[in-house]
């Protein structure tokens, strides 16, 4: 399928995984039971079926480099030299208009002379264990989307969940034609009522997975019919493989919508091929509920937590010890500084209390303690008025940005490892139990050129103390 390319969606926010997916370290990059995070998950998934060349990833301007440090990984594991492609977008404005500008960059591609390249779309956040079905899938669907068609791949509903979106459908013979599994998409219904709950057992009713499937040459033909405003931006544009791949000048211009409602509500090309396979839409904390293991009692019990007499719930730490007793339907996911308890059939609320971190300016919702980074990761051990600490973990062969700071001095302690330390004109050699100052202002770096983990005790003195007080003189993850 050397024509095939897949665009996979890596931009959200994961705002109802709250407090373990923040906003700069969102669920995508989580790793829930698997030595690779969903991301990474969703990458090995296509490239079973599609060339991984032909795999670009769409995602912010502030995840740009999480994903590339995760498509190196990729890289490396499929022993590829050049760099697997990612688009950047420089704000966020929903899934309609990143996964515009990545048809318009597929179609640009200059191979592309005579024929429509055939494009795949997928969440980051989706698990599909059988591979073999999902290539099958995807090999029914090339033929209707050849033939014009856009394709939504959607499984049985069986009842109604509010998290998820819901078409009706109807059989076609022009379709089937085609492919014999496939119906004609008649309606989006994104909150069925009890009636509607009645025609599931008749097969009418499907849940959209959001996997779509489609030419290039349709995608911007019904663009342009249904989404003139995103249309008339990107027509004339040259997307570019680079951070960011569009200008802010011209990207603010987009209106702020889902592909959904940007085209594949309006569409009449819309088609839809059904499949029974183990699929999870890692939305909420009733999903990671759903895929957990469960004790006798239906308990999910995740990390350092103990419980007595509880049913149907769920207990998740990630540091602390959590001990809990004689719950019922609830939910409890513990970090490093918060907690989340609610009732389990009502995990749709978790919304609402991000959306109140947000009116109270709270870094809960942008970032943990821990924060993870291309080069490794640092954690908050502890802050006051004009001091933090830090401590920072490197990679081995891996190099924090040459920077400087206007508000804050900088003191390190090497706790273990070899560091080496750009400080101003000099180059130093560092390690267990030296200790070295960073006046403000100066120019400075910590590298790791060993093959050991190197961690670093920071401590920080200034009127400001945040993350946004550093100008990156030069950066090998593009950060610059």
């Amino acid at each position: 399928m050397a024509a095939l390319y897949s665009i996979i969606l890596a931009g959200g926010s994961g705002k109802r995984l709250w407090p373990i997916s923040r906003e700069m370290y969102p669920k995508q990059f989580l790793k829930l039971d698997n030595e690779n995070s969903l991301f990474q998950q969703t990458f090995l998934r296509l490239a079973s079926v599609i060339d991984d060349k032909n795999i670009i990833t769409t995602t912010n301007i502030k995840h740009a480099s999480m994903i590339k440090e995760q498509l190196k990984l990729l890289q490396e594991k499929f022993c590829r030299k050049s760099e697997y492609r990612m688009l950047t977008e420089p704000i966020s404005k929903n899934t309609a208009p990143s996964l515009s500008i990545a048809v318009k960059y597929i179609k640009d591609i200059k191979s592309f002379k005579k024929e429509s390249p055939i494009i795949l779309a997928v969440p980051s956040d989706h698990i599909i264990n059988d591979r073999e079905l999902f290539a099958s899938l995807i090999e029914k669907g090339i033929s209707l989307a050849e033939g014009g068609y856009i394709v939504t791949f959607s499984t049985k509903a069986n009842e109604i969940n509010e998290n998820f979106g819901y078409i009706k459908t109807r059989k076609n013979s022009k379709i089937s034609e085609i492919e014999p599994t496939a119906f004609k998409v008649s309606s989006f219904v994104e909150k069925p009522t009890e009636k509607d709950s009645k025609e599931f057992s008749k097969g009418q009713f499907f849940v959209n997975t959001g996997i779509y499937m489609f030419s290039a040459e349709t995608f911007l033909n019904e663009l342009e019919k249904n989404s003139k405003e995103i249309y008339k931006i990107i027509k004339d544009e040259v997307i570019k493989d680079s951070i960011p791949s569009i200008s802010l000048n011209i990207y603010e211009k987009m209106p702020e919508i889902s592909i959904d409602y940007a085209i594949m509500e309006k569409s009449k090309k819309l088609v839809t091929i059904p499949f029974e396979m183990d699929w999870k839409d890692i939305g909420s904390w009733d999903c990671i509920y759903e895929i957990g293991k469960k004790d006798e009692n239906g308990n999910y019990i995740e990390g350092n937590a103990i419980d007595i007499g509880s049913k149907d719930s769920m207990v998740y730490s990630t540091s602390k010890l959590v001990a809990t007793m004689d719950l019922k339907d609830t939910i409890v996911v513990e970090t490093e500084d918060a907690v989340l308890v609610c009732n389990r059939k009502k995990i749709n609320g978790v919304k609402g209390i991000y959306k109140k971190l947000s009116g109270k300016n709270s870094t809960a919702k942008e970032i943990h303690k821990t924060v993870y980074r291309p080069w490794g990761y640092y954690t908050v051990l502890e802050e006051g008025t004009g001091f933090l600490t830090k401590c920072i973990t490197v990679n081995p062969n891996a190099k924090l940005s040459i920077q400087k700071h206007f508000h804050r001095s900088e003191h390190w302690i090497i706790l273990e490892g070899d560091a080496t330390v750009i400080k101003g004109d000099e180059i130093l050699t560092l390690v267990s139990g030296d200790s070295i100052d960073i006046d403000v202002e100066e120019i400075h770096s910590l590298q790791n050129l060993g093959n050991e983990q190197l961690k670093v005790l920071e401590v920080q003195q200034g009127d400001i103390l945040d993350e946004n007080d550093i100008e990156r003189i030069q950066d090998i993850y593009g950060r610059a």
